[in-house]
């Protein structure tokens, strides 16, 4: 049987521009390229696992306008099961307008809309689906009410609980985490959430011991360029980054996110689930798009043989 994640979290449409350069303020400048597609950080994680052959179940909310079936339509060929994905009447769905600069990078705006819907009602519907789940997923463009209560469900029924702090809320409450089993924020999150600078990587080490010490398990930060770490009360363990020529970083982030949980509920070992995952977000990184650049596991072994690395 394969490992069963769910994903408790977001959706979004993706307003993907692709720009020369940021305009100024009152500028008006035109654009070469202009996408539409599926993302959220909820359903991004979620697709990532599924493509790589996890059976992922999403409990999220979409707007009663034009893109809450499609939405819906998305997941289902992804092969999600939507069966908790519940339709908000007189709320729009999450958009997320994008602008890729040349050399990969970008900016991002939200827009929650039915994602700020999703309540502990919802988990409460989904609580079989999430009994039978290897591990819960959790970020932070839902309420953060709604995390609270998924991981107190997770730590309650012995499901092990993965929470992506992003984008990072300063009211996000450490003491209403406990029981949560991995803490995974990129350097900047780490930042806000710690009150500490990340510039350097003993200020990285320094800031996630300030959050074990408030009683977070394990914490993964996500660097870029410089890999990962994993960051325990006792160890740091490094993963390597992958070089790869970037098209569109969108998304590489939660394509990390939703393979580690992926590898992590297959039944790898912690280390090794990270250094996959960074692998699989960099895979994610040579395509344009954010869903559309998650490759499936086996142009993912294929990519992992053209590293030389099996």
């Amino acid at each position: 049987m394969a490992d069963r994640i769910a994903v408790v979290g977001s959706n979004m449409v993706d307003l993907v521009t692709y720009v020369e350069r940021m305009p100024n303020r009152g500028e008006t400048l035109e654009a070469p390229d202009f996408v539409q597609g599926f993302g959220g950080k909820g359903a991004n994680q979620a697709v990532a696992a599924a493509r790589l052959g996890a059976e992922v179940a999403m409990v999220t909310c979409v707007g009663d306008d034009l893109f809450g079936p499609r939405t819906r339509q998305n997941l289902a060929h992804n092969g999600i099961d939507v069966t908790h994905v519940r339709t908000v009447e007189g709320a729009p769905s999450g958009v997320a307008p994008i602008f890729v600069e040349p050399d990969g990078e970008n900016a991002i705006l939200i827009v929650k809309g039915a994602n700020a819907h999703l309540s502990g009602k919802d988990i409460e519907a989904a609580a079989d689906t999430l009994k039978g789940s290897d591990a819960i997923l959790l970020q932070l463009e839902v309420p953060l009410q709604t995390v609270y209560d998924a991981v107190a469900f997770g730590a309650k029924h012995g499901i092990q609980t993965i929470l992506n702090p992003a984008p990072a809320h300063p009211d996000l409450d450490l003491s209403k985490l406990d029981g949560l089993d991995w803490f995974c924020p990129n350097e900047s999150e780490l930042a806000m959430l710690s009150g500490m600078p990340t510039d350097t990587d003993d200020a990285v080490l320094a800031a996630a011991r300030s959050l074990i010490a408030r009683g977070i398990r394990n914490v993964i930060v996500t660097l870029g360029g410089r890999g990962a770490r994993l960051i325990t009360a006792d160890d740091v363990t490094q993963i390597a980054p992958v070089t790869v020529d970037p098209v569109d970083t969108t998304g590489a982030g939660d394509a990390f996110i939703g393979s580690f949980a992926r590898f992590l509920s297959g039944g790898a070992a912690p280390e090794e689930a990270l250094t996959r995952a960074a692998r699989y977000a960099a895979h994610s990184i040579t395509g344009r798009g954010t869903q559309s650049s998650y490759t499936d596991a086996a142009g993912f072994e294929a990519f992992c043989r053209e590293l030389g690395e099996g």
